[in-house]
């Protein structure tokens, strides 16, 4: 079959260098990348448009997308994983905030719906008691899946996020770091309780992951395969897997850290109900490991 030139958009990650540079190729496709600086203002035009063959894409960004019926297809390829408990941030010049105390306080976030502020959510709930609902939520941009009713109160337009922290406009930022020093973390060892959660978890949490058109995945789905086996030869090329594996690939690697992101963006009514694992893939990425 003829060879194909896909459109794609990946970060710049360590682990995709040598498929972004050409080192590394397929027989069956070209892929012609383009930059999207940061990487997450390419999420929204495709889940709008498909504007790519292939796009690196927030795993709660891909949820809400297929709850609303997107033509997009997820592959198991992780290109970002991190612990999410030093992206939470308060001003001590206010009076001093633990995770436990944002119950009516005023809260920032880029928007609602992204994935770190959707774990981050999961965790001040599921293992610090909080009753999210008692906290006022102030967003910056738009959900990326346009068809989300946003209910959240929104900054006005000239405001930034961290200078409404530091001005005592709002109480907290989730989704945010700082090297400014009035800044803390809301956790007040990160590390630390990165660790402890990781421990009683077993779940590195999965940021980002890549999808494909379903228009690629039901006309070529050895392209698709091949999309994956390409990405998945340049991690192995990077040398011995780290434990934990911040980047898994494989559904049964990416099960754990799918199963819990599914359960917290449905108590957060991201999404309409629990998807099982295997749902969240079609028949082709059902196949890859």
């Amino acid at each position: 079959m003829d060879r194909v030139k896909l459109k794609a958009v990946l970060g710049s990650h360590p682990h995709v260098q040598a498929v972004k540079s050409g080192a590394l190729r397929s027989d069956l496709f070209d892929l012609d990348f383009i930059e999207y600086t940061p990487t997450n203002t390419a999420f929204k035009p495709m889940v709008r448009e498909q504007a790519f063959d292939v796009c690196e894409m927030a795993i709660v960004t891909y949820l809400m997308a297929k709850a609303h019926g997107k033509p997009l297809v997820l592959l198991p390829a992780t290109m970002m994983g991190r612990f999410q408990h030093s992206y939470a941030l308060y001003n001590p010049a206010h009076g001093t905030l633990g995770p436990g105390d944002l119950e009516g306080k005023r809260v920032g976030i880029r928007s609602f719906t992204t994935t770190t502020g959707a774990w981050i959510r999961g965790i001040l709930a599921n293992d610090y008691g909080v009753n999210l609902d008692r906290i006022k939520w102030v967003t910056f941009e738009d959900p990326h899946v346009a068809e989300y009713v946003d209910t959240t109160e929104r900054a006005p337009k000239d405001k930034k996020v961290l200078q409404m922290l530091l001005d005592g406009e709002i109480d907290a930022v989730l989704g945010e770091t700082s090297n400014d020093p009035p800044l803390k973390s809301l956790f007040p060892d990160p590390a630390a309780e990165a660790t402890k959660w990781y421990a009683r978890r077993g779940v590195v949490p999965v940021n980002h992951l890549v999808v494909v058109t379903e228009q690629l995945a039901k006309s070529r789905p050895d392209v698709v395969a091949g999309v994956y086996d390409l990405l998945k030869r340049n991690k192995e090329q990077m040398g011995t897997a780290a434990t934990p594996d911040f980047v898994p690939f494989g559904i049964e690697a990416n099960r754990k850290p799918l199963e819990l992101i599914v359960d917290y963006a449905f108590q957060q009514a991201l999404i309409p109900r629990r998807y099982a694992v295997e749902e969240l893939f079609d028949a082709t990425a059902r196949g890859l490991n």
